[in-house]
């Protein structure tokens, strides 16, 4: 490692995270804050964060999200909005990638000599 890599753990950000899941839709990660000596900080909230898996042509897409919540019950109650606004994020982000993919312009590189016998296509390497 060197300097402008500092990997030193925050004890004043600890969590112990738990997971919960239905075995069927998806998981809530409970991330419960602690001190530095493993008992609970009840001076900061818990945090619920949600994942789902989509599938996609290329393999399976892990989408995680945040859920408002003070309690599991509240993030339960949550999850099924949040996985909805989550997906619908994640896909309008492929459309845009695939966008920006299919107009993307080939442009030769300098000094490309044309194929012989004219024709001017470009080729690709």
């Amino acid at each position: 490692m060197n300097a402008q890599t500092d990997a030193r753990f925050d004890a004043a950000s600890v969590y112990r995270e738990e997971m919960y899941t239905d075995r069927r839709v998806g998981t809530i990660r409970a991330l419960v804050p602690v001190t530095a000596d493993g008992s609970a900080d009840p001076a900061r909230a818990t945090l619920y964060v949600g994942q789902v898996s989509v599938m996609t042509p290329m393999g399976t897409l892990p989408i995680s999200f945040e859920l408002e919540g003070a309690t599991l019950a509240a993030a339960i109650a949550k999850f099924a909005d949040g996985a909805r606004l989550a997906v619908d994020d994640a896909m309008r982000e492929l459309q845009q990638l695939r966008r920006e993919q299919a107009s993307s312009i080939v442009i030769p590189e300098p000094g490309a000599v044309p194929p012989a016998g004219g024709g001017g296509r470009i080729r690709m390497p």
